[in-house]
Formats: C-alpha cells, sequence, structure tokens
C-alpha cells in the first residue's frame, strides 16, 4: 500500500505522541518535499524536526511534476504542501493520502483521491485494536492542550465510535 501524507496528520500525531500509529497502520508513507520542509524547517516545529529526521517509516519523495503543483495551487489555493501531496499521490500511484485541512479533503474528493485525516487514524487504530479507549481520549485531549485544531463535532465522532462519553 503506498501511503502519502499531508503535514496536518503528522504533526497532530506527533504532538499526541501517537507518531508510531502511521508505521503500525500503513508501514512506510511517503511525503512530498515541501511537507517535509514544512516539518523540519519551520522554528514552531523546532522539537517535532528533530523526531521527523529521525523517523526512518517517512520518506521524503521529491515531485516530478512541478508545473502541475503550481497550477493546482493557483486554481485551488492550496498551499504548497497540500498541492505536492495531491500531485505525489498520482505520480506514485498511491492507495491513500492522510490529510486534514477542509479545502484539501475537497479538492482530493474532487480529483477522485482516496483519503483519511487524523480522525480516521483514530478510529481505525481502534477498529485494529491499536488503541484502548482511555488512549483515544488522552490522545484527543493532548491534542487540543496542544492548540491542534479539531472540530467537536470530530472529537466526539471519535470518542463515540471509541464508546466513550462525548465532550
Amino acid at each position: 500500500m503506498i501511503v502519502i501524507s499531508d503535514t496536518t496528520p503528522i504533526i497532530s500525531l506527533l504532538k499526541a505522541n501517537q507518531l508510531e500509529l502511521l508505521e503500525k497502520l500503513y508501514g512506510k508513507v511517503l511525503i512530498p518535499e515541501a511537507v517535509y520542509r514544512e516539518l523540519t524547517n519551520n522554528p514552531y516545529y523546532e522539537k517535532e524536526a528533530q523526531i521527523i529526521k529521525m523517523t526512518k517509516f517517512l520518506s521524503a519523495v521529491p515531485v516530478e511534476n512541478i508545473k502541475s503543483v503550481s497550477v493546482l495551487r493557483n486554481v485551488t489555493g492550496l498551499d504548497m504542501g497540500e498541492s505536492e501531496a495531491l500531485i505525489l499521490y498520482d505520480e506514485q500511484k498511491a492507495d491513500l493520502l492522510l490529510i486534514d485541512e477542509r479545502k484539501g479533503r475537497n479538492v482530493a474528493k474532487q480529483l477522485k483521491v482516496k483519503c483519511i485525516g487524523t480522525a480516521g487514524i483514530l478510529m481505525l487504530a481502534y477498529d485494529l485494536d491499536l488503541m484502548q479507549p482511555l488512549e483515544i481520549q488522552n490522545c484527543i485531549n493532548t491534542m487540543l492542550a496542544n492548540h491542534i485544531r479539531l472540530d467537536t463535532k470530530i472529537c466526539n465522532l471519535i470518542l463515540t465510535h471509541a464508546g466513550i462519553e462525548p465532550l
């Protein structure tokens, strides 16, 4: 299975100390170079950058068709990471794109890209017995405490899925 990721699912799981879920679920995860730069060059993510650089199951891959990235950005208004992730998905003939931002997910759906976000990753981890209900709850609380933007409806969907009382 070829999996491509945008920045936000990686940061969200990293902040919640659950980055290894990606390896457990998918083995290797490819990230476009723009996403790698967002994860490693941003002073806001300095501590996380060191972890990303040492994480073996994340592999930075260059996008071949830079012109397509530019066109996609201009037409949709997506950022560089999201645009490269969508183009890399096509170039790699990937099976799944990890992406959270609503605008990026909408474009992905229009392009018939199979995608899942952090919420879906947590629910899948629960379904596969990789996380227990209390771990799900702690994960959400940690993400919220670290200013990861999670809609209350999404949090409640995840919690209810794991059999936990909603917020």
